[in-house]
C-alpha cells in the first residue's frame, strides 16, 4: 500500500524545521548506504549526533506517533529515528532498496514501511521526484512541505536529480506489527470503514460486526 498524508506536521513547524536546518551540520549521505546504495547516493544528511538534530528528530517522531492516519496505515512495533536529507543542484539517488534490516532504539528491526517528510514546498526547488517502482509501473512523488507519503521497503525506488533550488525531506523506516503488507491495507480499510460508520450514525450494531472482525484479524495478525 502506498499511501499520501497531507499536513502531517503544521506549515510553522516545517518552517521551524527548514530554519533550525540551515544552521545545523549535514554530511556526505554515503555514510548511512548499505555497501550498494552507497554507488547511487548523492545527498547530503544532517548529522544525527549533534543534539539540535536529535532534538528536531524527537519532535517530529512525537507527531508521527499522534497521528491516527500513521497509526492506521503502519501500525509501528518499532521505528528508527528520523533522517533529514538534502539534496542540492545536481544531487540524486539512484534506484535501490531499503536495507532489510536497521539498528533502532529497540534493537535491529525489520523494514516494513519506509516513508518520506517533505520538507520543502515543491515550487522552490526543480526535479527531486521521488519515484516508486510498482506492478503497473513507475508512481512518481513531489508533496506539499509538511505531508508525506508512505510505501512498502521492498519496493525500488529513487529521487530524481535536482536540477534547481534545494530539496530537504526527512526519511524514516519501521517494523509493522502487522508483517504482511496484503493484512495491512485489509486492516487498513476496515479501520477506516467502521470510523466512518460511529462519526455518521455513532456505536451501531453494524458498528460493533465490523469492530469485532477488525479486532480478531488483528489479534490474528499480530506479530508481537
Amino acid at each position: 500500500m502506498i499511501l499520501c498524508i497531507a499536513d502531517v506536521i503544521p506549515v510553522a513547524m516545517v518552517g521551524q524545521l527548514r530554519t533550525a536546518l540551515a544552521g545545523l551540520p549535514f554530511h556526505d549521505g554515503r555514510e548511512t548506504a548499505g555497501w550498494h546504495a552507497r554507488t547511487v547516493k548523492n545527498n547530503s544528511q544532517a548529522d544525527s549526533r549533534h543534539p539540535e538534530v536529535e532534538a528536531l528528530r524527537t519532535d517530529v517522531g512525537a507527531l508521527l506517533q499522534q497521528h491516527p492516519l500513521f497509526q492506521m496505515a503502519v501500525r509501528p512495533k518499532r521505528i528508527k529515528p528520523l533522517m533529514f536529507s538534502r539534496y542540492s543542484q545536481g544531487m540524486n539517488y539512484g534506484n535501490h532498496v531499503d536495507d532489510a534490516v536497521m539498528s533502532s532504539p529497540d534493537g535491529p528491526m525489520r523494514t516494513d514501511i519506509s516513508y518520506t517528510l517533505f520538507l520543502s514546498n515543491p515550487e522552490n526547488y526543480e526535479g527531486g521526484e521521488l519515484i516508486i517502482d510498482e506492478t503497473a509501473g513507475e508512481r512518481e512523488f513531489k508533496l506539499s512541505a509538511g505531508s508525506m507519503v508512505i510505501y512498502p521497503s521492498s519496493t525500488l525506488h529513487r529521487v530524481e536529480p535536482v536540477t534547481k533550488g534545494e530539496r530537504l525531506a526527512a526519511v524514516g523506516w519501521s517494523q509493522s506489527l502487522v508483517r504482511s503488507p496484503d493484512q495491512r491495507q485489509v486492516l487498513f480499510d476496515l479501520d477506516t470503514t467502521r470510523r466512518r460508520m460511529f462519526e455518521g450514525k455513532g456505536k451501531t450494531e453494524d458498528f460493533d460486526a465490523i469492530s469485532k472482525s477488525y479486532s480478531n484479524l488483528l489479534r490474528m495478525w499480530a506479530d508481537l
